[in-house]
């Protein structure tokens, strides 16, 4: 495949190392994928322009996969139904891209990043690459450069990219806004506890997939009726598809095939009104719009005057002297003595 002139001239701007990055990604060169994605991930302000060009380097090689979120709740079997799931893609003739999330600690900031030694036979097949990234403090169960990687995938010849996401809560439904389909996991000892579950959960969730259905059956099929009278009762986010509820187990490997075919139909029900790629223009001036907060966010706290006074204020509020509405006003006056805020 030839390379675009646009391509080119935006690869010639690059310096040396990172147009090398750019072919080895486009190689599939899955030593080039990993230090591209480290390039992504790190903080340092150098390290993220660099990281920028090369992304829009590669841009025109992205959006060819399907992009799927998984997520459940602890113990509901996540890692061995993604290792049965790319066992099976693979046999099939694809390329899988894993992004495990794992979540960080609030008082250390560690992860243990253990996914890789969970997907044992997964991880040993040249068709897959399995990238684990701790969420660092992130909301909605995602690393905050799990957008930026997803691409890296992408333009790396990895047609199905899986992003697995830390637990079950509200703040979950962040990778929904990422993926073209968002999978919920549960167990089939679960039923009693639907009430529970997080309505806007349910409410994005385009298939819900019971696991473990081996160890009882009829316990599997109840849930199956309950998750499917709940769906129903729920208005459906895309008018042409409406959540459905597959039983599955993992470790044994069956029913991956017909939870497969149920992401085929969901792509097939969406792409041909246009909804598939309406949705992925949505996300992507969503994720703008994150990336904007969090650009504004950074610059705030690195702001030379905000940085004095932040202690301060900081004990101010916790004693209880100054409101939290004032302090916050008087920090974003440093930003612009003049404005109204």
């Amino acid at each position: 495949m030839q390379m675009s002139d646009a391509f080119q001239a935006r690869q010639q701007e690059l310096a040396a190392p990172d147009r090398a990055l750019v072919d080895g990604v486009l190689a599939g060169q899955r030593r080039a994928l990993a230090k591209a994605i480290t390039l992504i991930e790190s903080t340092r302000l150098d390290h993220q322009e660099r990281a920028q060009q090369v992304l829009g380097t590669l841009l025109p090689s992205t959006g060819r996969a399907i992009r799927l979120g998984i997520s459940g709740v602890p113990g509901a079997g996540k890692s061995t139904f993604i290792e049965a799931l790319g066992n099976y893609l693979i046999d099939q003739g694809h390329k899988l891209a894993v992004l495990a999330v794992d979540p960080s600690s609030s008082v250390t900031g560690g992860s243990i990043l253990g996914d890789k030694t969970r997907m044992e036979t997964l991880c040993q097949r040249e068709e897959a690459f399995i990238r684990p990234s701790p969420s660092a403090g992130s909301l909605g169960g995602v690393a905050e450069k799990t957008r930026e990687a997803m691409l890296l995938c992408e333009a790396a010849g990895f047609d199905v990219i899986i992003v697995e996401t830390v637990g079950v809560g509200q703040s979950e439904t962040t990778v929904a806004g990422m993926v073209d389909m968002f999978v919920l996991l549960q167990l089939p000892n679960a039923g009693d506890d639907l009430q529970a579950i997080k309505k806007g959960i349910v409410e994005i969730a385009d298939l819900v997939v019971i696991n473990k259905a081996d160890i009882d059956p009829r316990a599997a099929q109840v849930v199956r009726a309950q998750w499917n009278n709940a769906l129903h009762m729920l208005r459906p986010a895309s008018p042409n598809w409406s959540p459905s509820v597959v039983t599955i187990s993992a470790l044994k490997q069956e029913g991956i095939d017909a939870f497969w075919a149920q992401v085929l139909k969901y792509r097939d029900a969406l792409t041909p009104t246009g909804e598939f790629a309406d949705k992925r223009r949505r996300q992507a001036v969503d994720w703008m719009w994150q990336l904007i907060h969090s650009g504004l966010n950074q610059y705030f706290r690195r702001h030379p005057a905000v940085k004095d006074a932040l202690p301060g204020l900081t004990q101010e509020v916790a004693s209880g002297r100054v409101t939290p509405a004032a302090a916050a006003y008087g920090l974003l006056k440093h930003l612009n003595p003049e404005s109204d805020f």
